[in-house]
């Protein structure tokens, strides 16, 4: 009886162990998927993505930079139906490493992102997304994961009849 009252008292030890230190988490069995890591990396950019915020007349500014590239990581269609004039599409789903090397080039090129968040009106062709989806906050992140760290994303919320910003419409 003594050793089923030890082995008891272990195991509540080892339970109250396993519940103050909270929920486990689950090691994916896909070793193509590191959730753990992308937690981490999202921990790192938020200080460094918070420096890179710029406002309208700096976007414009970086943009009249021939070296600079405006990339709208919309989808081709949105893309197509219209985007700030200058930019190129590499639609978020199609980032990998090898396509935003052929696209981008140069590490150290300074890259300029938006998304449909950045404009107030709320209408096509950029309606607006959940605020805490927006598509630049994953766009940077993924920039910087694939070695990119030249980015600025456009933090002003603009209209898009803005007189300072050409934004090229489908006919």
């Amino acid at each position: 009886m003594k050793s089923l009252a030890s082995l008891s008292v272990l195991i509540a030890a080892s339970l109250a162990a396993a519940c103050a230190a909270g929920p486990a988490t689950k090691q994916n069995a896909n070793p193509n998927i590191d959730y753990p890591g992308f937690a981490a990396l999202v921990g790192d950019v938020e200080t460094y993505r918070a420096k890179r915020l710029i406002d309208l007349d700096t976007f414009l500014r970086y943009a009249a930079d021939e070296d600079t590239i405006i990339l709208d990581s919309r989808s081709a269609e949105a893309f197509a139906r219209g985007h700030i004039n200058g930019a190129v599409n590499l639609p978020f789903s199609d980032f990998t490493q090898e396509k935003l090397d052929t696209l981008i080039g140069d590490k150290s090129r300074r890259i300029l992102i938006y998304c449909n968040n950045n404009f107030a009106d709320n209408a096509e062709p950029v309606p607006l997304k959940r605020v805490e989806l927006a598509l630049n906050i994953p766009t940077f992140i993924n920039l910087y994961g694939y070695g990119y760290e030249n980015i600025y994303e456009l933090e002003e919320v603009i209209s898009l009849n803005d007189q300072r910003l050409a934004f090229v419409r489908r006919s």
